[in-house]
């Protein structure tokens, strides 16, 4: 993992700087700064959008006694992609972009879920505890998915 961050860091910057570089021979470098702020300022206002959009979504789900787990992931998601379009550069805002739509957004978020295990846990609606697991099934595994929900409510009454 570290590897991998070490050659990001290292080679994001030089992508970005060829691109620049590219664009500014072909257009100029006022109309070059001019697409970056651009890029950036469009990308906030979607931000904004989405981000009200899967808070919605969020709150919704809360209210009907369910843990928003892809929301949470769709708000990590919209994060990255606001920390990408904030960076100067073509290629980031790219892929900042592409993070906006939500069926990249929405393929990446089941990718993960399926590539990984993750547990969800939290209390729905009346108090009751909930949790979720997902994880990725091989042919060789046994592990069923569900949700176990406990619907004791005498102890939650006073």
């Amino acid at each position: 993992m570290f590897r991998l961050l070490f050659v990001l860091f290292l080679i994001v910057p030089l992508v970005e700087i060829y691109f620049l570089i590219q664009v500014g021979q072909v257009i100029g470098a006022g109309w070059t700064i001019f697409l970056v702020v651009a890029t950036a300022v469009i990308g906030a206002f979607l931000l904004r959008l989405q981000g009200f959009q899967t808070l919605y979504r969020a709150q919704t789900s809360m209210a009907q006694g369910q843990i928003p787990a892809t929301e949470m992931l769709e708000g990590l998601c919209l994060l990255i992609s606001g920390a990408l379009l904030l960076t100067p550069g073509f290629f980031t805002d790219t892929v900042g972009f592409l993070l906006l739509t939500p069926p990249v957004r929405q393929a990446l978020i089941k990718q993960m879920l399926k590539n990984s295990r993750m547990i969800f846990s939290g209390r729905g609606k009346a108090g009751f505890y909930q949790q979720r697991s997902y994880r990725s099934s091989t042919e060789d595994d046994d592990i069923i998915e569900g949700e176990v929900v406990d619907e004791d409510d005498s102890r939650h009454l006073k």
